[in-house]
């Protein structure tokens, strides 16, 4: 009778190749995880400054002992936001110009993304979505000269074409009714192409044998784009949405702040929470102040994005963040 066979099993620890895949994949990931903490995480701590009256310690000036000798205020911090005069005003155009861009620039995105998976030559495609996704890279100081170069009183291309053509040109400086135009044409030229290169690259991931039988099937290319290319297009249109509507009340400072050369004329409609933050705390020299409204503006965004996802989640739960 011979003994039975011991069956091997596999070792239940870690081999030294897989030790080192792990290390690998952890020191890749390792930047990104202390860029997070640096930025993203430590700096929550100063969220305590929104309740206080923050001032400078003499004694022992540093970060720490201001926070721990300054008064506590409760929300009194917050009401600056609230009782001004300013407040309606900058509530809405930040919401309103937040409302209206989303649904743009989505609309613009998807648009020019279909026009380009469209196009046959893939070189031309590529010089169009180069051209395209370039102005995004530009800071809003350099697109302001861009502005001003179309806008200056003296010497501005539309300014002269209104001289040359015997009209009294526009002191487009002091008069807010064209801005909300002009701050709109200037958001989608710099931010559209980066959101129709989203699109794109959903685009290009279709199956192609999904629009193979649709031509099987007699459809046209419009009948392709409704039935194929935007129901795949959907989940992406539902995630930068939620998304968005996350930051429903923030604005681009930049935009807003250098855009109109921080013309006092143009507030009306170029006044929003960021720069009116921005120059309270410059006024006024209220950390507290400018805190509290960061932090507004980060539970505001935070209920819309939760509210949002949980709509998209009861609507269609394949789309939804989480």
């Amino acid at each position: 009778m011979t003994a039975p066979q011991q069956v091997s099993r596999p070792s239940a620890g870690i081999s030294s190749a897989q030790i080192k895949k792990l290390i690998a994949l952890t020191s890749m990931a390792l930047p990104g995880a202390i860029w997070l903490i640096l930025l993203r995480y430590l700096p929550m701590f100063g969220i305590v400054i929104a309740f206080k009256d923050y001032r400078i310690y003499t004694k022992a000036p540093s970060l720490i002992n201001n926070i721990l000798h300054s008064k506590w205020v409760g929300f009194k911090n917050f009401t600056f936001l609230f009782t001004t005069t300013d407040s309606l005003r900058m509530i809405r155009n930040t919401v309103g110009f937040n409302l209206l861009w989303i649904v743009l620039i989505m609309a613009f995105a998807v648009f020019l993304a279909i026009l380009l998976a469209e196009l046959p030559r893939k070189r031309i495609a590529k010089t169009y979505q180069t051209m395209m996704f370039f102005p995004y890279f530009l800071s809003w100081v350099v697109v302001s000269y861009f502005v001003f170069a179309f806008l200056s009183p003296d010497k501005g291309l539309i300014t002269v074409a209104q001289k040359n053509a015997g009209l009294m040109p526009t002191n487009w400086y002091n008069d807010p009714r064209p801005w909300p135009f002009i701050l709109t044409i200037a958001n989608l030229w710099k931010n559209t192409g980066y959101s129709s290169i989203l699109y794109l690259a959903t685009i290009t991931g279709i199956d192609a044998t999904q629009y193979e039988a649709s031509r099987i099937d007699g459809a046209n290319r419009w009948q392709q784009v409704r039935y194929v290319t935007l129901p795949h297009l959907r989940p992406m249109i539902m995630i930068l949405l939620i998304m968005n509507l996350g930051k429903i009340i923030n604005a681009d400072f930049g935009l807003f702040y250098s855009v109109p050369m921080n013309s006092g004329r143009l507030f009306s409609v170029t006044q929003v929470i960021d720069t009116y933050v921005y120059r309270a705390l410059i006024n006024t020299g209220n950390v507290g102040m400018s805190t509290a409204a960061g932090l507004f503006q980060n539970v505001v965004g935070f209920v819309f994005l939760m509210g949002s996802n949980a709509i998209v989640r009861k609507v269609d739960p394949e789309n939804s963040l989480f």
